[in-house]
C-alpha cells in the first residue's frame, strides 16, 4: 500500500490519521506542494492532488473515499 502524500496538507494528514488506527503498514511517498512536479502521482492517478492510496489495483484519489474504503476494507477489531 502507498500513500502520495504532503505532511502539511490537512487532508493527507485524514488518510494518515486513518492508516494509524487500523494499524496497517504503508509507504508514505512524499511529493512536492507544486503539482507541476507531481509526475509520479499523475503517472498513477491521472491527476496531480493528494492524497492518492494505491492498494494493489485499487487506486483512490479522494480522502473520503480512501477513508471509507480503509474502514470497510480493513476494520478495526474492537
Amino acid at each position: 500500500m502507498k500513500l502520495y502524500n504532503i505532511d502539511g496538507c490537512g487532508y493527507c494528514a485524514m488518510v494518515r490519521n486513518q492508516l494509524a488506527q487500523i494499524d496497517i503498514e504503508y509507504e508514505k511517498i512524499d511529493v512536492s506542494w507544486s503539482h507541476s512536479e507531481r509526475k509520479e502521482v499523475h503517472e498513477v492517478s491521472g491527476q496531480t492532488t493528494v492524497p492518492v492510496l494505491v492498494d494493489g489495483d485499487t487506486i483512490l484519489t479522494d480522502e473520503y473515499e480512501i477513508i471509507d474504503y480503509l474502514q470497510k476494507t480493513y476494520p478495526v477489531n474492537s
